[in-house]
């Protein structure tokens, strides 16, 4: 045996003990993106006059009147991460979850543009990431799309 055939079993044995790994990285990146998304949806709804003055006078989400603006937020963030977090219809969730993250970041860029807020733009960013991963790759056999998947139903 030559010295890239052993090299090409050695990294075949590391390719398949990795790939057994990726519906657990799925399943924790869906998770964790999905929380802070959840938070403060809920937050927004339980302080909503809070919500309502917050888009008013600080948020400044481009076409939408601020009452529009602070309930279709608010629902985005606490629909699509629900669906992000379980896996259900987890690409549509994510792409849905990308806009409402663009948006934050677009409706609060008079501060997270400045000096100071590199962590915060870094966060939205990571978020970003994550979910154009779920997007792109799915949500894995640790879900309700994988199970639907392996049932047959398409999805």
């Amino acid at each position: 045996m030559n010295l890239r055939t052993s090299l090409d079993r050695g990294h075949h044995a590391l390719a398949g003990a990795l790939d057994s790994l990726q519906p657990l990285l799925l399943l924790a990146t869906r998770l964790y993106v999905s929380w802070p998304f959840l938070e403060s949806g809920w937050l927004k709804l339980t302080t909503w006059d809070s919500t309502l003055e917050l888009f008013r006078s600080e948020y400044q989400v481009p076409l939408l009147p601020p009452a529009v603006a602070a309930v279709a937020g608010t629902f985005g963030e606490l629909f699509f991460p629900v669906l992000v977090a379980l896996g259900l219809f987890a690409r549509f969730g994510a792409i849905g979850l990308f806009a409402v993250n663009v948006m934050a970041v677009v409706s609060y860029w008079h501060v997270l543009g400045g000096e100071g807020f590199e962590a915060a733009r870094g966060q939205h960013l990571l978020w970003g990431y994550m979910l154009a991963v779920v997007a792109l790759f799915g949500a894995g056999r640790l879900s309700f799309d994988g199970l639907s998947r392996r049932s047959g139903s398409p999805r």
